[in-house]
Protein backbone atom coordinates (compact mmCIF):
# COMPACT_ATOMS: atom_id res chain seq x y z
CA UNK A 1 0.00 0.00 0.00
CA UNK A 2 2.79 2.38 0.97
CA UNK A 3 4.69 1.51 -2.20
CA UNK A 4 1.66 2.23 -4.42
CA UNK A 5 1.21 5.57 -2.66
CA UNK A 6 4.84 6.54 -3.32
CA UNK A 7 4.57 5.44 -6.96
CA UNK A 8 1.44 7.57 -7.40
CA UNK A 9 3.16 10.63 -5.92
CA UNK A 10 6.23 10.09 -8.10
CA UNK A 11 4.10 9.89 -11.25
CA UNK A 12 2.28 13.09 -10.34
CA UNK A 13 5.56 14.92 -9.71
CA UNK A 14 7.10 13.61 -12.92
CA UNK A 15 4.10 14.56 -15.08
CA UNK A 16 3.96 18.03 -13.54
CA UNK A 17 7.68 18.66 -14.00
CA UNK A 18 7.79 17.35 -17.57
CA UNK A 19 4.76 19.39 -18.68
CA UNK A 20 6.16 22.60 -17.22
CA UNK A 21 9.66 22.03 -18.57
CA UNK A 22 8.21 21.42 -22.03
CA UNK A 23 6.54 24.82 -21.74
CA UNK A 24 9.86 26.45 -20.88
CA UNK A 25 11.64 24.95 -23.86
CA UNK A 26 9.21 26.59 -26.27
CA UNK A 27 9.08 30.05 -24.74
CA UNK A 28 10.64 33.26 -26.00
CA UNK A 29 12.41 31.92 -29.03
CA UNK A 30 10.66 33.86 -31.78
CA UNK A 31 7.17 34.81 -30.65
CA UNK A 32 4.98 35.60 -33.64
CA UNK A 33 3.59 39.08 -34.14
CA UNK A 34 0.59 40.18 -36.20
CA UNK A 35 1.28 41.95 -39.47
CA UNK A 36 0.30 45.62 -39.25
CA UNK A 37 -1.02 47.33 -42.38
CA UNK A 38 -1.53 51.08 -42.69
CA UNK A 39 -3.93 51.75 -45.57
CA UNK A 40 -3.97 55.08 -47.43
CA UNK A 41 -4.73 56.51 -50.84
CA UNK A 42 -2.26 58.66 -52.80
CA UNK A 43 -2.04 59.68 -56.47
CA UNK A 44 -4.84 57.34 -57.53
CA UNK A 45 -3.31 54.35 -55.79
CA UNK A 46 -4.21 52.36 -52.72
CA UNK A 47 -1.13 52.00 -50.53
CA UNK A 48 -0.60 49.34 -47.86
CA UNK A 49 2.45 49.91 -45.68
CA UNK A 50 3.11 46.61 -43.94
CA UNK A 51 5.18 45.88 -40.87
CA UNK A 52 5.82 42.16 -41.06
CA UNK A 53 8.16 39.29 -40.28
CA UNK A 54 9.58 38.66 -43.75
CA UNK A 55 11.51 35.56 -42.68
CA UNK A 56 8.33 33.83 -41.48
CA UNK A 57 6.69 34.37 -44.87
CA UNK A 58 9.80 33.26 -46.75
CA UNK A 59 10.04 30.09 -44.67
CA UNK A 60 6.39 29.29 -45.42
CA UNK A 61 5.29 29.19 -41.78
CA UNK A 62 1.55 28.96 -41.13
CA UNK A 63 1.26 31.89 -38.74
CA UNK A 64 -2.35 31.02 -37.92
CA UNK A 65 -1.25 27.70 -36.44
CA UNK A 66 1.68 28.67 -34.20
CA UNK A 67 2.39 31.28 -31.53
CA UNK A 68 6.16 30.83 -31.78
CA UNK A 69 8.16 30.07 -34.89
CA UNK A 70 10.04 27.31 -33.08
CA UNK A 71 6.76 25.36 -33.05
CA UNK A 72 6.66 25.30 -36.86
CA UNK A 73 7.99 22.52 -39.07
CA UNK A 74 10.01 25.19 -40.89
CA UNK A 75 11.74 26.43 -37.69
CA UNK A 76 15.21 25.47 -38.94
CA UNK A 77 14.72 27.30 -42.23
CA UNK A 78 13.38 30.32 -40.36
CA UNK A 79 16.38 30.46 -38.03
CA UNK A 80 18.73 30.23 -41.01
CA UNK A 81 16.97 33.20 -42.61
CA UNK A 82 17.16 35.16 -39.34
CA UNK A 83 20.93 34.74 -39.40
CA UNK A 84 21.28 36.31 -42.86
CA UNK A 85 21.80 40.06 -43.44
CA UNK A 86 18.68 42.15 -43.84
CA UNK A 87 19.55 43.18 -47.41
CA UNK A 88 19.55 39.51 -48.46
CA UNK A 89 16.18 38.92 -46.82
CA UNK A 90 14.76 41.98 -48.60
CA UNK A 91 16.09 40.64 -51.92
CA UNK A 92 14.55 37.22 -51.35
CA UNK A 93 11.22 38.78 -50.40
CA UNK A 94 11.31 40.96 -53.51
CA UNK A 95 12.03 37.92 -55.67
CA UNK A 96 9.12 36.02 -54.11
CA UNK A 97 6.72 38.96 -54.22
CA UNK A 98 4.28 37.24 -56.56
CA UNK A 99 3.84 34.34 -54.18
CA UNK A 100 3.33 36.65 -51.21
CA UNK A 101 0.82 38.82 -53.08
CA UNK A 102 -1.20 35.73 -54.03
CA UNK A 103 -2.23 35.56 -50.37
CA UNK A 104 -3.89 38.97 -50.28
CA UNK A 105 -6.61 40.66 -52.30
CA UNK A 106 -7.74 44.27 -52.47
CA UNK A 107 -11.08 44.99 -54.13
CA UNK A 108 -12.21 48.43 -55.30
CA UNK A 109 -16.00 48.62 -55.08
CA UNK A 110 -16.11 44.83 -55.31
CA UNK A 111 -13.60 44.35 -58.15
CA UNK A 112 -10.13 42.95 -57.44
CA UNK A 113 -7.24 45.21 -58.46
CA UNK A 114 -3.70 44.25 -59.37
CA UNK A 115 -1.16 44.68 -56.58
CA UNK A 116 2.59 45.05 -56.71
CA UNK A 117 5.43 45.25 -54.21
CA UNK A 118 6.89 48.74 -54.48
CA UNK A 119 9.58 48.42 -51.81
CA UNK A 120 10.79 46.28 -48.93
CA UNK A 121 13.35 46.92 -46.19
CA UNK A 122 14.64 44.68 -43.40
CA UNK A 123 16.94 45.61 -40.52
CA UNK A 124 20.56 44.77 -41.25
CA UNK A 125 21.03 42.49 -38.25
CA UNK A 126 18.60 40.37 -36.29
CA UNK A 127 18.49 40.17 -32.50
CA UNK A 128 18.73 36.68 -31.04
CA UNK A 129 15.38 35.35 -29.78
CA UNK A 130 13.48 38.34 -31.21
CA UNK A 131 11.47 38.31 -34.42
CA UNK A 132 13.00 40.77 -36.90
CA UNK A 133 10.33 43.01 -38.44
CA UNK A 134 10.60 44.47 -41.92
CA UNK A 135 8.73 47.12 -43.88
CA UNK A 136 6.99 46.44 -47.19
CA UNK A 137 4.89 48.76 -49.36
CA UNK A 138 2.14 47.26 -51.51
CA UNK A 139 0.42 49.45 -54.10
CA UNK A 140 -2.40 49.10 -56.62
CA UNK A 141 -4.07 51.47 -59.06
CA UNK A 142 -7.60 52.46 -58.10
CA UNK A 143 -10.32 52.97 -60.72
CA UNK A 144 -11.64 56.52 -60.88
CA UNK A 145 -14.40 57.39 -58.40
CA UNK A 146 -13.73 54.35 -56.19
CA UNK A 147 -15.83 54.71 -53.06
CA UNK A 148 -14.61 51.83 -50.90
CA UNK A 149 -12.09 49.00 -50.78
CA UNK A 150 -11.93 45.66 -49.03
CA UNK A 151 -8.83 43.73 -47.97
CA UNK A 152 -8.57 39.94 -47.85
CA UNK A 153 -5.71 38.33 -45.91
CA UNK A 154 -4.82 34.64 -46.34
CA UNK A 155 -5.31 32.30 -43.38
CA UNK A 156 -1.66 31.08 -43.20
CA UNK A 157 -0.58 34.74 -42.90
CA UNK A 158 -2.01 34.95 -39.36
CA UNK A 159 -3.59 38.06 -37.88
CA UNK A 160 -3.61 41.43 -39.62
CA UNK A 161 -4.04 44.77 -37.86
CA UNK A 162 -5.56 47.02 -40.52
CA UNK A 163 -5.49 50.79 -39.90
CA UNK A 164 -6.76 53.47 -42.28
CA UNK A 165 -4.65 56.61 -42.48
CA UNK A 166 -5.17 60.19 -43.63
CA UNK A 167 -8.92 60.55 -43.04
CA UNK A 168 -11.27 61.62 -40.27
CA UNK A 169 -12.70 58.79 -38.14
CA UNK A 170 -10.55 56.09 -39.80
CA UNK A 171 -11.39 52.41 -40.10
CA UNK A 172 -9.48 50.09 -37.76
CA UNK A 173 -9.84 46.33 -37.42
CA UNK A 174 -8.01 43.19 -36.39
CA UNK A 175 -8.55 40.59 -39.12
CA UNK A 176 -7.99 36.91 -38.47
CA UNK A 177 -6.20 35.13 -41.29
CA UNK A 178 -8.62 33.92 -43.95
CA UNK A 179 -11.08 36.78 -43.53
CA UNK A 180 -11.97 39.86 -45.52
CA UNK A 181 -12.54 43.32 -44.14
CA UNK A 182 -15.86 45.06 -44.43
CA UNK A 183 -15.93 47.80 -47.11
CA UNK A 184 -13.61 50.63 -46.09
CA UNK A 185 -14.92 54.03 -47.22
CA UNK A 186 -12.05 56.01 -48.71
CA UNK A 187 -13.62 59.18 -47.36
CA UNK A 188 -13.35 57.86 -43.80
CA UNK A 189 -16.06 58.06 -41.18
CA UNK A 190 -15.88 54.41 -40.13
CA UNK A 191 -14.18 54.62 -36.77
CA UNK A 192 -15.04 51.80 -34.39
CA UNK A 193 -17.65 52.45 -31.75
CA UNK A 194 -16.44 52.22 -28.17
CA UNK A 195 -18.14 48.85 -27.80
CA UNK A 196 -16.57 47.50 -31.02
CA UNK A 197 -13.11 48.60 -29.90
CA UNK A 198 -13.65 47.07 -26.46
CA UNK A 199 -14.86 43.75 -27.88
CA UNK A 200 -12.15 43.49 -30.55
CA UNK A 201 -9.30 43.89 -28.06
CA UNK A 202 -10.53 41.26 -25.58
CA UNK A 203 -9.16 38.35 -27.66
CA UNK A 204 -5.88 40.26 -28.14
CA UNK A 205 -5.37 40.41 -24.36
CA UNK A 206 -6.48 36.82 -23.84
CA UNK A 207 -4.15 35.58 -26.60
CA UNK A 208 -1.21 37.25 -24.90
CA UNK A 209 -1.79 35.01 -21.88
CA UNK A 210 -3.04 31.85 -23.61
CA UNK A 211 -1.12 30.63 -25.48
CA UNK A 212 1.60 33.30 -25.93
CA UNK A 213 2.30 34.57 -22.42
CA UNK A 214 4.21 31.61 -21.05
CA UNK A 215 6.18 33.67 -18.54
CA UNK A 216 2.95 35.25 -17.27
CA UNK A 217 1.38 31.78 -17.10
CA UNK A 218 4.19 30.54 -14.86
CA UNK A 219 3.87 33.57 -12.59
CA UNK A 220 0.12 32.97 -12.19
CA UNK A 221 0.79 29.28 -11.52
CA UNK A 222 3.20 30.40 -8.83
CA UNK A 223 0.35 32.29 -7.19
CA UNK A 224 -1.86 29.21 -7.49
CA UNK A 225 0.65 26.82 -5.92
CA UNK A 226 1.09 29.06 -2.87
CA UNK A 227 -2.27 28.05 -1.45
CA UNK A 228 -5.62 26.70 -2.63
CA UNK A 229 -7.40 28.77 0.01
CA UNK A 230 -9.49 31.50 -1.56
CA UNK A 231 -8.25 34.26 0.77
CA UNK A 232 -4.51 34.12 -0.04
CA UNK A 233 -5.18 33.49 -3.73
CA UNK A 234 -7.58 36.44 -3.93
CA UNK A 235 -5.13 38.81 -2.21
CA UNK A 236 -2.34 37.86 -4.58
CA UNK A 237 -4.37 38.00 -7.79
CA UNK A 238 -5.90 41.34 -6.75
CA UNK A 239 -2.48 42.88 -6.07
CA UNK A 240 -1.12 41.59 -9.38
CA UNK A 241 -4.17 42.78 -11.33
CA UNK A 242 -4.17 46.28 -9.86
CA UNK A 243 -0.47 46.70 -10.50
CA UNK A 244 -0.35 45.56 -14.10
CA UNK A 245 -3.49 47.59 -14.88
CA UNK A 246 -1.69 50.76 -13.74
CA UNK A 247 1.47 50.26 -15.81
CA UNK A 248 -0.45 48.86 -18.78
CA UNK A 249 -2.32 52.17 -18.99
CA UNK A 250 0.79 54.29 -18.36
CA UNK A 251 2.84 52.32 -20.87
CA UNK A 252 0.12 52.41 -23.53
CA UNK A 253 -0.16 56.19 -23.05
CA UNK A 254 3.58 56.49 -23.53
CA UNK A 255 4.08 58.07 -20.11
CA UNK A 256 6.29 55.21 -18.90
CA UNK A 257 8.73 53.41 -21.14
CA UNK A 258 11.20 50.89 -19.70
CA UNK A 259 13.39 48.94 -22.14
CA UNK A 260 12.62 45.25 -22.59
CA UNK A 261 16.22 44.47 -21.64
CA UNK A 262 15.29 45.61 -18.11
CA UNK A 263 11.66 44.47 -17.93
CA UNK A 264 12.13 40.91 -19.21
CA UNK A 265 14.84 39.80 -16.71
CA UNK A 266 12.83 41.24 -13.79
CA UNK A 267 9.71 39.40 -14.97
CA UNK A 268 11.81 36.23 -14.95
CA UNK A 269 13.07 37.10 -11.46
CA UNK A 270 9.47 37.49 -10.28
CA UNK A 271 8.84 33.90 -11.32
CA UNK A 272 11.85 32.77 -9.28
CA UNK A 273 10.56 34.69 -6.28
CA UNK A 274 7.05 33.28 -6.18
CA UNK A 275 8.39 29.74 -6.59
CA UNK A 276 10.90 30.04 -3.75
CA UNK A 277 8.40 31.79 -1.48
CA UNK A 278 5.92 28.96 -2.07
CA UNK A 279 8.50 26.46 -0.82
CA UNK A 280 9.47 28.57 2.18
CA UNK A 281 6.01 29.11 3.69
CA UNK A 282 2.26 28.64 3.35
CA UNK A 283 1.37 31.73 5.39
CA UNK A 284 0.54 34.91 3.52
CA UNK A 285 2.85 37.54 4.95
CA UNK A 286 1.95 41.21 4.70
CA UNK A 287 4.90 41.70 2.36
CA UNK A 288 4.04 39.09 -0.27
CA UNK A 289 1.10 41.08 -1.78
CA UNK A 290 3.34 44.16 -1.79
CA UNK A 291 6.13 42.32 -3.60
CA UNK A 292 3.64 40.81 -6.05
CA UNK A 293 2.24 44.30 -6.66
CA UNK A 294 5.73 45.57 -7.52
CA UNK A 295 6.32 42.67 -9.89
CA UNK A 296 2.86 43.27 -11.36
CA UNK A 297 3.98 46.76 -12.34
CA UNK A 298 6.71 45.19 -14.46
CA UNK A 299 4.37 42.63 -15.98
CA UNK A 300 2.08 45.51 -16.95
CA UNK A 301 4.91 47.09 -18.93
CA UNK A 302 5.30 43.78 -20.74
CA UNK A 303 1.60 43.86 -21.63
CA UNK A 304 1.96 47.47 -22.79
CA UNK A 305 4.67 46.46 -25.25
CA UNK A 306 2.15 44.10 -26.88
CA UNK A 307 -0.33 46.93 -27.29
CA UNK A 308 2.48 48.89 -28.89
CA UNK A 309 2.67 46.21 -31.57
CA UNK A 310 -1.03 46.59 -32.37
CA UNK A 311 -1.56 50.28 -31.79
CA UNK A 312 -4.74 51.53 -30.19
CA UNK A 313 -7.52 52.95 -32.38
CA UNK A 314 -7.59 56.72 -32.41
CA UNK A 315 -10.48 58.07 -30.38
CA UNK A 316 -11.17 54.69 -28.75
CA UNK A 317 -8.08 54.44 -26.57
CA UNK A 318 -9.86 53.80 -23.27
CA UNK A 319 -12.31 51.26 -24.71
CA UNK A 320 -9.56 49.28 -26.43
CA UNK A 321 -7.32 49.44 -23.36
CA UNK A 322 -10.13 48.15 -21.16
CA UNK A 323 -10.89 45.38 -23.63
CA UNK A 324 -7.26 44.28 -23.70
CA UNK A 325 -7.09 44.30 -19.91
CA UNK A 326 -10.31 42.25 -19.64
CA UNK A 327 -8.77 39.76 -22.06
CA UNK A 328 -5.66 39.52 -19.92
CA UNK A 329 -7.73 38.93 -16.79
CA UNK A 330 -9.82 36.28 -18.50
CA UNK A 331 -6.60 34.59 -19.58
CA UNK A 332 -5.21 34.62 -16.05
CA UNK A 333 -8.45 33.29 -14.57
CA UNK A 334 -8.47 30.56 -17.20
CA UNK A 335 -4.95 29.52 -16.16
CA UNK A 336 -6.04 29.31 -12.51
CA UNK A 337 -9.21 27.41 -13.45
CA UNK A 338 -7.29 24.91 -15.57
CA UNK A 339 -4.72 24.40 -12.80
CA UNK A 340 -7.49 23.81 -10.29
CA UNK A 341 -9.22 21.31 -12.57
CA UNK A 342 -5.93 19.54 -13.29
CA UNK A 343 -4.62 19.15 -9.73
CA UNK A 344 -6.50 21.21 -7.15
CA UNK A 345 -9.87 19.57 -7.59
CA UNK A 346 -8.50 16.03 -7.41
CA UNK A 347 -5.59 16.31 -5.01
CA UNK A 348 -5.98 19.64 -3.21
CA UNK A 349 -7.43 18.04 -0.06
CA UNK A 350 -4.87 15.25 0.10
CA UNK A 351 -2.41 15.50 3.01
CA UNK A 352 0.47 15.01 0.59
CA UNK A 353 -0.67 17.69 -1.93
CA UNK A 354 1.89 20.27 -0.81
CA UNK A 355 4.81 17.81 -0.65
CA UNK A 356 3.99 15.97 -3.88
CA UNK A 357 2.59 18.72 -6.10
CA UNK A 358 2.85 22.30 -4.79
CA UNK A 359 6.52 22.19 -3.74
CA UNK A 360 7.80 20.25 -6.81
CA UNK A 361 5.74 22.51 -9.07
CA UNK A 362 7.18 25.60 -7.40
CA UNK A 363 10.71 24.18 -7.74
CA UNK A 364 10.21 23.72 -11.46
CA UNK A 365 8.78 27.25 -11.76
CA UNK A 366 11.80 28.70 -9.94
CA UNK A 367 14.24 26.70 -12.07
CA UNK A 368 12.63 27.91 -15.29
CA UNK A 369 12.57 31.49 -14.03
CA UNK A 370 16.24 31.30 -13.07
CA UNK A 371 17.14 29.99 -16.51
CA UNK A 372 15.27 32.92 -18.08
CA UNK A 373 17.04 35.41 -15.79
CA UNK A 374 20.39 34.08 -17.02
CA UNK A 375 19.25 33.87 -20.65
CA UNK A 376 17.87 37.42 -20.68
CA UNK A 377 20.85 39.03 -18.98
CA UNK A 378 23.89 37.03 -20.05
CA UNK A 379 23.09 34.95 -23.14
Amino acid sequence: MRQNFLVTKFKLMLCLAMSMISVAIAVHAHETNPTIADLSVADGQVVLDLRLNAEAFLAGIDLSAVSDTDEADQAEAYDALQARPGAEIAGLFQAGAAQFLSGMTVKADGTAIELSLESVAVSAESIENVARLGQARIVGALPADTKAVTVFWSKPYGDLVLRQQGVEAPYTAILAGGTESSPIALAGGQAQSAWQAFASYIPVGFDHILPKGLDHILFVLGLFFFSLRMGPLLWQVTAFTLAHTVTLALGALGWVNVPGSIVEPIIAASIVYVGIENIRTTELSRWRPVVIFVFGLLHGLGFASVLGEFGLPEGRFIAALLGFNVGVELGQLTVIALAFLAVGLWFGQKPWYRRAIAIPGSLVISAIGLYWVIERTLL
